[in-house]
């Protein structure tokens, strides 16, 4: 910090630690948040923790809630107006995740830590997401999608997928009104779930095998595929209590054979790449007798110490500050900002 003209001006770079969002993964997105906040080289970078909620974005300083100007993403403390030379998005859902708040901050010139717009909004759609890799060659489930107010029958759906199946909101995560159908009775009930969580809901073939999840990172303008973790979950599949509430045993590196472990790190690079993506992911897949099939694409992973890719990170001796200090430095090099 240095004074000019009597003005305190800061040579570090501010960080928003962007949280919150318009989801139900509201919690876990201030969790990451404060990691960040945590792990960040406080040396180098100036972080604000900046809640965004339907109707309300915020600087949160020492309990205070700022009020943060939607015209350029500044806010006003001691009489200063203030900016941010950057945006950490740990918002997990909308409208961090699907490329909403990514396309207002190409509009005014703010750069970010995740993926363009587009490429966010295509991953965040599961059923369209998993179709274009498909044609890409890398398999995932057989699906249908369903439109909210949109009829459907019951024994087409079963006889296309067969049961069990799983019935999910198509743009949602944390497994929130994911369902799996056993018997053609609870199909109703289980799109029903879905669909509050979304107007549009992927109906997917069960796959029975070993689920794992794969980081990838992109640092200093190089791709990481870091190791497999495998999943291995008290219940029926990776639901919300397996992935936050200790129900599941995560495993890295996975327990899988090396020529698994080859295809799975394949597919993510080769999707990452395809997909356009930036900065970091984390693609979750089934192995079933040997081939992996890709089941969702995470452009902004869980970041507690607990959490997947943290633990990827870690099994390769990269630290947090490392990986998000990097992250940071990315947004500043990246040849896609606008």
């Amino acid at each position: 910090m240095c004074v000019i003209f009597g003005f305190q001006i800061s040579l570090m770079k501010r960080i928003a630690i962007v949280y919150g969002g318009y989801s139900p993964e509201v919690v876990i997105s201030r969790k990451s948040a404060q990691v960040v906040f945590k792990h960040i080289d406080k040396s180098v970078y100036e972080p604000i923790m900046v809640g965004i909620e339907k109707g309300s974005w915020y600087a949160d300083i020492n309990g205070a809630k700022i009020e943060i100007d939607k015209n350029d993403f500044s806010y006003f403390l001691d009489g200063q107006k203030l900016t941010f030379d950057c945006a950490f998005i740990a918002i997990h859902g909308t409208p961090g995740e699907d490329g909403k708040l990514e396309a207002y901050f190409d509009m005014i010139g703010m750069r970010y830590t995740t993926a363009n717009p587009l490429a966010l909004e295509l991953t965040f759609n599961k059923y369209f997401c998993n179709a274009f890799l498909k044609q890409h060659d890398i398999p995932s489930a057989k699906s249908i999608l369903l439109y909210k107010g949109k009829e459907y029958f019951d024994s087409k759906i079963i006889e296309e997928l067969g049961l069990p199946c799983f019935v999910k909101p198509n743009d949602s995560g944390s497994s929130f009104g994911v369902t799996k159908v056993k018997q053609i009775g609870e199909l109703n009930t289980a799109i029903e779930k879905a669909f509050k969580e979304s107007n549009q809901v992927i109906i997917e073939s069960f796959l029975s095998g070993t689920e794992v999840s794969c980081g990838v990172l992109e640092l200093n303008g190089k791709i990481t595929v870091l190791p497999a973790t495998e999943i291995v979950s008290e219940g029926e599949y990776f639901d919300f209590a397996a992935k936050y509430e200790g129900k599941s045993q995560e495993i890295t590196p996975a327990r899988i054979s090396k020529e698994e472990m080859e295809a799975v790190q394949g597919y993510t690079k080769k999707a990452f790449e395809l997909l356009n993506l930036t900065g970091m992911a984390r693609i979750d897949f089934m192995i079933c007798k040997g081939n992996p099939f890709v089941i969702e694409v995470n452009t902004v992973p869980g970041l507690s110490e607990e959490s997947i890719l943290p633990q990827q990170c870690k099994a390769v001796g990269m630290s947090l500050s490392d990986l998000f200090n990097g992250l940071i430095k990315n947004s500043f090099y990246n040849k896609s900002f606008h």
